[in-house]
C-alpha cells in the first residue's frame, strides 16, 4: 500500500445537554418543588495509536468527526445520558498539530497511547440547583456547553531503527531488498523510491530491527528540491544512519546544472549540507558510511578508490564496501547493526541500575 504520512481533519466534540426546568408533581403533595435533572456531558474525541496501521490514507476519504452530543435532563432530578466518546485510530508514530495555532499537540510514539485532541462540552444545570430560601421555583436552567472543534494536521514519522540515505540510484532500495523481505521497487533510473519502505531485518529469533528506505536526496532537499524534502523528517526517529554513496558514480547528483563525474566525497558533503539545514541534530546521530556497487570496479581498483574517498572525507566512524545487488558484505553491517542496538541497550540499563543505586533512601 502506497504511503501517505500527511493528512488534515476537523475533530468536532459533543455539545453537552441543556438542563431541565421541571417541577415535582405528585398526588398529595403540592409542593414539590423544582426537580429538573443536568444535562449529560458532551463525548470528547481521542486518538489512539494502532500498531497495525501503518499509513493515513483513509484520512483522505473521511476528514471530519463528531462524537455525541450529550442528552437533555428529564425532570425527577434525571440526569441526562453522557454523549459516547468517539476513538480515531491512527499509526504509530502520528505527530498531531493544531493548524489554527501551529502547535504540537501530541506525539504517538507507543501502541495503545492515546491523546485527547476535543473535550466534550459540559452538560447545563437543571433548575433544581437553582432552589433558594427566596426562590422557591425557579425556572431557570443552563444550556449545555458546545465541545470544542479543531482542524488537525496528521503527520506520520516512521518508527524505524535504521534509515538508509543517499542520493537517487545509490542503492538503498537494492540494500533492503537484500538484507529484509521488503520489496522497493529497483530500476535503472532516479527517483524509483516514492515514499518510504520499511523492512524488518531478523539476525536470529527475538532479536531483529526495522529499516527504512528513504527517497533519494538531492540538493536544495531542505528547501523542497525533489522528493526527499517531505521525507526527511522520517529520519528524525531512527536511532543509526546508513549513509549510502556509488563509489563508481556515472554521472551526476540529479541536481540542475549539476556537472557529470562528482565524487563520491562530494555527495556525501552535499547529502551532510542538507540534513543540517533541515534539522542539525541529524549530524550528531551515528552514521556510517556504506560504499556500494564495488561490483563495478576492479578488485584490485577497490581498496584504492575507498582509501581516497575515506580520506578526503577525513571519515572516523565506521565505513564498509559492498555490493548490494550481489548481496556481497551486505550481512556484516546488519550484524554489527544489531551488536550496536544491543550495547544501546546494555548502556540503558547500566545507566538505570546506577540511578537507582544512587538513588535517596
Amino acid at each position: 500500500m502506497k504511503l501517505v504520512d500527511e493528512a488534515e481533519i476537523q475533530v468536532t466534540a459533543g455539545n453537552g445537554g441543556n438542563g431541565c426546568v421541571g417541577f415535582r408533581r405528585e398526588k398529595f403533595i403540592p409542593l414539590g418543588g423544582p426537580d429538573g435533572g443536568d444535562g449529560g456531558d458532551g463525548g470528547s474525541v481521542w486518538l489512539l495509536a494502532d500498531e497495525n496501521l501503518n499509513t493515513l490514507v483513509d484520512f483522505r476519504h473521511q476528514r471530519q468527526f463528531r462524537a455525541k452530543r450529550g442528552e437533555n435532563g428529564m425532570g425527577r432530578q434525571m440526569y441526562g445520558k453522557a454523549g459516547d466518546d468517539l476513538v480515531i485510530t491512527v499509526p504509530v508514530g502520528t505527530v498531531v498539530m493544531n493548524v489554527e495555532t501551529d502547535e504540537v499537540i501530541g506525539d504517538l510514539t507507543r501502541h495503545g497511547e492515546r491523546l485527547l485532541v476535543a473535550k466534550g462540552g459540559k452538560g447545563g444545570l437543571g433548575n433544581m440547583h437553582f432552589k433558594s430560601s427566596v426562590n422557591r421555583s425557579p425556572r431557570k436552567a443552563l444550556p449545555g456547553l458546545p465541545g470544542e472543534e479543531r482542524v488537525l494536521k496528521l503527520e506520520l514519522k516512521l518508527l524505524a531503527d535504521v534509515g538508509l540515505l543517499g542520493f537517487p540510484n545509490a542503492g538503498k532500495s537494492t540494500l533492503i531488498r537484500a538484507v529484509s523481505a521488503a520489496t522497493p521497487k529497483v530500476a535503472d533510473y532516479p527517483f524509483t523510491t516514492l515514499y518510504p519502505n520499511l523492512g524488518v531485518v531478523s539476525v536470529e529469533p527475538h532479536r531483529s530491527f526495522v529499516i527504512a528506505d528513504i527517497p533519494g536526496l538531492i540538493e536544495g532537499a531542505a528547501e523542497g528540491a525533489g522528493l526527499g524534502t517531505q521525507f526527511l523528517k522520517h529520519l528524525q526517529r531512527t536511532r543509526l544512519l546508513l549513509h549510502l554513496v556509488d563509489i563508481a558514480p556515472a554521472g551526476g547528483v540529479y541536481d540542475e546544472g549539476a556537472e557529470e563525474g562528482v565524487s563520491p566525497a562530494d555527495q556525501v558533503r552535499a547529502i551532510e549540507r542538507e540534513l543540517e539545514k533541515h534539522d542539525p541534530e541529524l549530524l550528531n546521530k551515528p552514521r556510517w558510511l556504506v560504499l556500494n556497487k564495488a561490483d563495478l570496479l576492479l578488485e584490485e581498483e577497490q581498496q584504492a578508490a575507498v582509501k581516497a574517498i575515506v580520506d578526503e572525507l577525513g571519515w572516523k566512524d565506521r565505513w564498509y564496501l559492498v555490493s548490494a545487488i550481489g548481496r556481497e558484505g551486505t550481512w556484516p553491517i546488519m550484524l554489527d547493526v544489531m551488536a550496536f542496538f544491543d550495547r544501546q541497550r546494555e548502556d540503558a540499563l547500566e545507566a538505570e541500575r546506577a540511578g537507582e543505586g544512587h538513588a535517596a533512601p
